[in-house]
């Protein structure tokens, strides 16, 4: 009786576990769908002191990531293209997450959503980088398709480009 009670608490623990990792994954994929719907700041700003073009030949995404710097600070982070929705929603949280950052903290943002979503950091380590990564944690679990990886990654790479000010155009090949 005793372990057979035992055992039946481990399912039901792991019964609620699997739930709520279901609740969560269909969770994130709302998020990702609702950034590829209605990308935020997707527009040309008119006076961006910094801009760089990338693309993904693999798949054919595109992305221009435009920046209005004041001083060192982001001011507006927007950009416009096209590609799937892993591609534009990652695009659109990006922006979202680079307002208001400075140089340094944008640098330090990208590379460590990049080691995320490489699977070189967990979303736990985001997180406790003291960043706001709101919607970024949906993005994670590309890390589990590495076909993906280079669609979420894109936009990210193109923004080090901006804030570099490099005129060659970025691909992920």
């Amino acid at each position: 009786c005793g372990r057979g009670g035992h055992r039946g608490g481990q399912t039901g623990v792991l019964m609620r576990g699997h739930v709520q990792d279901q609740e969560l994954r269909e969770l994130y994929q709302e998020v990702i769908l609702d950034h590829h719907r209605y990308p935020r700041n997707f527009r040309e700003p008119p006076h961006a002191t910094h801009r760089a073009e990338g693309v993904n030949p693999f798949c054919g995404d595109r992305v221009n990531v435009y920046l209005v710097l004041d001083g060192d600070r982001i001011r507006e982070a927007s950009f416009q293209g096209s590609g799937c929705a892993i591609s534009t929603a990652s695009a659109s949280m990006m922006t979202d997450a680079l307002m208001g950052q400075t140089r340094e903290e944008a640098e330090a943002m990208c590379a460590r959503f990049l080691s995320l979503v490489k699977g070189e950091k967990t979303d736990k380590d985001l997180d406790s980088d003291a960043t706001e990564a709101g919607d970024l944690d949906a993005l994670a679990g590309v890390r589990q398709f590495p076909v993906r990886i280079k669609c979420a990654t894109l936009a990210w790479h193109t923004m080090i480009a901006a804030l570099h000010e490099s005129d060659v155009p970025v691909s992920t090949e």
